[in-house]
């Protein structure tokens, strides 16, 4: 038997799936998070329903919002099943199911004045944001904020009726402080650096065009804790609604299937008063950056190095390049020779033991991970995984050859077919411009590199430059095959 996700049939879900052990109609709003996508669905919302499940405050429910298209078909799946998302963790060995209730409701996208009266609400003391890496409007090579980027220039225009999320929690601290409403505290839930004061920065920014005062205002008075979060999260397709329907009887319009490692590490600033996450395993911190560092440039740079050689050798999934030994060879080489080395690690954490942990987690076989996702969005994910790790190595001169081979891979991948001239569809919001330069780059890399807003004065670097150039020669003349086989047998 199967039954249709609703808070109607928790009663009678089946054996082994765990469901609130709190009444939804106890559960009062007291956070507002933009982008409800799987990642937000599988981490801070799970975290909070484990805070409710053991009995504790109950005045931190979420509502959800959106502010792009596909956040449409989102709201309108979980309206039809109450807002509640079930949650599979898979590891080789067990598999654990949930259904989990911590999202109330959810702002119909676009509503702008709905959306607005809800971030004047007293009792909303945080808004967060999954937005993805590259939904900041920060330029690549400087890591700024871009002013001048087409949503912002018209959201400075209409700052009374923004369509990005940064406008709308500028105009809503706006009405919280024309009616003397405390702010709330700002906190972003995405893998970017410092990904507080890249929040600050987008908010106050986009205030500083229309209203100085607000933005001088914002920056004084709203907290945005820099946080770093972790967990596996694909993205949901027919082939995990099927799994869960077939195997675990329930029928859920947009499941979430993840592994069971999770990480919150968040700077512990929040004026206007937290839910007690520490309680359920979230670690609050004065200083959250080296978490941060070692996540991003391990794991996420660790992603980027086996997500194009495995595209270019037609592999589908994740834990199917790391069945590969020379792709895992590569993470592992890569990793020790050149990552490590420039990562300070945080308090009491053995680097080379998270290290092992980021590789048996790629290995997982039940994700369903797909190289696909990993290669999406390049021209914002190198700059923040691995470009930095390539100037801190230059600036200790240290030898860069795995990290321009990772980059080099990506050039390759963005020519736009794989080694079996099998064609690699879009993935990038700059994919015309990346494979035209792309292409340039087979006869001169440096076509490649001309790209200045990714890759900055590394353009100009001529360890760099011979690097990349080596490595994009290599895979054009030998393959990735050989090439990767050249730098295993390499020293540093």
């Amino acid at each position: 038997m199967t039954v249709k996700l609703s808070l109607a049939a928790l009663a009678q879900m089946p054996a082994g799936v765990a469901v609130p052990r709190y009444s939804r109609s106890d559960l009062k709003a007291g956070i507002v998070h933009i982008g409800v996508g799987n990642f937000h669905r599988a981490h801070q919302a799970v975290y909070l329903d484990d805070l409710f499940n053991a009995g504790h405050d109950h005045d931190w429910a979420l509502v959800g919002a959106g502010v792009r298209a596909p956040d449409v078909d989102m709201r309108k799946t979980l309206e039809a099943q109450d807002w509640l998302t079930t949650v599979v963790e898979q590891e080789a060995t067990e598999t654990a199911v949930r259904v989990t209730g911590a999202m109330i409701d959810f702002i119909e996208p676009f509503q702008v004045e709905t959306m607005l009266a809800a971030l004047a609400r007293p009792e909303i003391r945080i808004v967060s944001l999954t937005v993805t890496e590259g939904g900041y409007y920060i330029s690549p090579a400087t890591q700024r904020f871009d002013p001048t980027h087409p949503d912002i220039v018209a959201d400075a225009a209409h700052p009374d009726a923004p369509r990005t999320a940064f406008g709308l929690i500028a105009a809503g601290l706006k009405r919280r402080r024309a009616a003397g409403v405390a702010p709330f505290t700002v906190m972003s839930c995405d893998n970017i650096p410092g990904n507080g004061h890249v929040t600050e920065n987008a908010v106050a920014g986009l205030a500083e065009l229309s209203d100085r005062e607000l933005a001088d205002w914002i920056r004084k008075s709203v907290a945005f804790p820099n946080s770093m979060v972790d967990r596996i999260t694909p993205a949901t397709s027919d082939r995990e609604r099927t799994i869960l329907r077939d195997s675990h009887g329930v029928d859920d319009g947009w499941p979430v299937f993840c592994e069971a490692f999770r990480q919150w590490v968040v700077e512990d600033k929040f004026p206007a008063g937290r839910p007690a996450l520490e309680t359920v395993g979230v670690t609050f911190t004065d200083d959250v950056a080296p978490y941060e560092l070692m996540k991003i440039r391990i794991l996420n740079g660790g992603h980027a190095a086996i997500a194009y050689p495995a595209g270019l050798l037609d592999i589908h999934f994740v834990h199917e390049a790391m069945e590969d030994a020379q792709i895992a060879a590569f993470l592992e080489t890569l990793t020790q020779r050149e990552i490590i080395p420039v990562v300070p690690p945080p308090p009491q954490v053995d680097l080379d033991a998270y290290r092992k942990k980021v590789a048996e987690r790629f290995a997982n076989p039940k994700i369903g991970d797909t190289i696909a996702r990993l290669c999406l969005d390049g021209s914002n994910r190198q700059p923040k995984f691995i470009l930095p790790t390539v100037r801190d190595r230059l600036a200790a001169g240290a030898s860069v050859k795995g990290l321009a081979l990772v980059s080099a891979l990506w050039c390759r991948y963005a020519y736009g077919e794989s080694e079996s001239g099998k064609a690699i569809p879009p993935n990038d919001p700059s994919w015309d411009r990346l494979q035209a330069a792309a292409r340039s780059a087979r006869a001169d890399p440096r076509a490649f590199l001309a790209m200045r807003d990714i890759f900055g004065e590394l353009a100009d670097d001529p360890t760099y430059v011979a690097a990349f150039s080596g490595a994009l020669g290599s895979l054009w003349s030998q393959g990735v095959r050989a090439t990767l086989a050249d730098y295993l047998a390499g020293g540093a």
